[in-house]
């Protein structure tokens, strides 16, 4: 696909070391799916009808970063979302992308990593509760796992059209 660096899958281990393991395959292989195009090529709507590009997924996993890890796993405090407030039928802030958004979105979406990756640091026990959403470590960490792998899955379709380039 590209030469990024590519975190391997993990090997079996402790419960943290693989829900940790996962997170960090799945944060580059989003990462991985995105290198080497340029802001246009991100920005690209490459399965019409749909408004989803590169971006935009970026953008909505920068949201579910802080959903449930940065807010969910931090102090007690009300979810302000990265992009603005989402309402039914409102405008999606995350994934409807141009250009213009490309390095607040990347810079986002590493300061929202690096945020959560704190508040998992901050709590030893895979079954404490975070104050922000009051669920286990455990579930927060399975649920952003998951939304990261859908997602990938969406990114494979993406980058496919995009410039054919497929990959794990």
């Amino acid at each position: 696909m590209s030469s990024t660096e590519r975190v391997p899958e993990p090997r079996d281990g402790d419960e943290r070391s693989i829900l940790l393991g996962w997170l960090a395959f799945h944060r580059n292989a989003l990462a991985a799916k995105s290198a080497g195009l340029d802001a246009a090529q991100l920005v690209e709507r490459s399965a019409s009808p749909s408004v989803l590009s590169l971006l935009g997924l970026v953008r909505h996993l920068t949201e579910m970063e802080r959903a449930y890890a940065g807010w969910a796993l931090g102090p007690k405090a009300e979810l302000e979302w990265v992009w603005g407030e989402y309402t039914d039928g409102g405008p999606e802030w995350d994934m409807d992308a141009d250009v213009s958004m490309l390095a607040e979105s990347m810079a986002a979406w590493q300061r929202e990593k690096q945020l959560a990756d704190e508040r998992i640091r901050a709590h030893t026990e895979l079954g404490s509760i975070g104050a922000g959403n009051g669920h286990s470590v455990r579930w927060n960490l399975q649920k952003l796992i998951g939304e990261y792998a859908r997602h990938n899955g969406h990114a494979d379709l993406l980058r496919e059209r995009i410039d054919g380039q497929t990959g794990e």
